[in-house]
């Protein structure tokens, strides 16, 4: 039999189903479910004192995931999926969209259900059910998963230049950490609500000794490198994620309006220089494969073996390392010193 091969876990700010329940409708105070026992029309809120937790999850290679051992919710190996993808109407006219997931135990029955929601939810709002999509949900997910750079992003080429990533076009070659000059394989675009886990994260200009702003998504991986291990990570070189290191001054998450992404795919995952800041490209795993053209998919399921998650895994820095008042000054003084 051949073994399975968990890739590496992976949190996700979710609300258990109790926080967001029926207040007007057929299912009146019922909390939210998984897609066959939904009636649209249904308005939702969410209690006053309802609280984000880390929900950790592991996914083998066919794209099937599990409960991680340090996960705050649920029961660690029990198995998850990934039901739906809800679309919500507030108040004010908005519409939100909501992920999913159904926890269930040995047996196969549920065992708990939790929400992902794409952006904010109000506390006492009322949602409204208005739409139920039980095909693109994975996509969804993929592109929160998906490491993105925003219009006007200045990209380090082979030869020095500093170009637009707009202006990038499938054969470029770009400067790598690694591997000198390497050509894009594919590029990604779109345009999203800057809201929730879509809102991108700003690093200000000189912050990681950048000249100019860097506009990243916030589950981003930047790389640095410290002359002296000021994190305790035990190793100079270290992937903090952008999310990790908002301050509220030098690095803030801009939420509202539209943000135009860009995704860079190269054969191998590499860390190329995005204003001057080293950061990660694309990654293709089993939760990002699913926001590539199909197409695409089909032809890299064998074709980049070098996307292997683990290989950097060391290198990752845990949230809890980066519990300072200000993390990124404490990483920009570590990098000259």
């Amino acid at each position: 039999m051949a073994k399975t091969t968990h890739r590496p876990a992976q949190s996700i700010p979710v609300y258990a189903a109790v926080e967001f329940s029926v207040v007007n409708g057929a299912n009146l105070g019922d909390p939210i479910s998984f897609a066959a026992e939904l009636d649209q029309g249904d308005t939702y809120e969410l209690h006053k004192h309802a609280r984000q937790e880390r929900l950790a999850i592991l996914m083998d290679e066919s794209g099937q995931f599990t409960i991680a051992a340090d996960s705050e919710l649920g029961r660690p190996g029990a198995a998850l999926h990934l039901d739906c993808c809800l679309t919500m109407m507030a108040g004010t006219g908005q519409t939100t969209e909501i992920l999913v997931l159904v926890e269930v135990d040995d047996a196969g029955c549920v065992a708990d259900v939790y929400i992902l929601p794409l952006a904010d939810l109000i506390p006492r709002m009322g949602y409204a059910l208005v739409g139920i999509d039980r095909e693109n949900a994975r996509r969804k997910f993929a592109e929160v998963g998906c490491v993105s750079f925003s219009r006007g992003t200045h990209i380090t080429m082979a030869s020095g230049e500093q170009r637009a990533i707009e202006d990038l076009r499938v054969g470029d070659m770009v400067l790598t950490r690694d591997d000198g000059a390497q050509q894009v394989h594919w590029i990604g675009a779109s345009t999203v609500r800057a809201v929730g886990e879509f809102a991108p994260i700003r690093i200000k200009a000189g912050t990681l000794h950048n000249e100019n702003d860097l506009r990243v998504s916030p589950d981003h991986r930047l790389f640095i490198y410290q002359r002296s291990d000021a994190l305790g990570a035990g190793r100079n070189e270290v992937l903090v994620r952008a999310r990790h290191l908002v301050n509220g001054d030098t690095v803030v998450q801009e939420d509202g309006g539209f943000v135009d992404y860009f995704q860079l795919l190269f054969d191998t995952h590499q860390i190329i220089y995005a204003e001057g800041i080293a950061a990660e490209t694309l990654l293709v795993d089993p939760r990002t494969r699913p926001a590539l053209p199909e197409e695409l998919s089909e032809k890299l399921a064998k074709a980049l073996p070098g996307h292997d998650p683990a290989a950097r895994l060391d290198y990752e820095v845990t949230e809890s390392l980066l519990d300072h008042p200000n993390a990124a000054d404490l990483l920009k003084r570590a990098s000259t010193r």
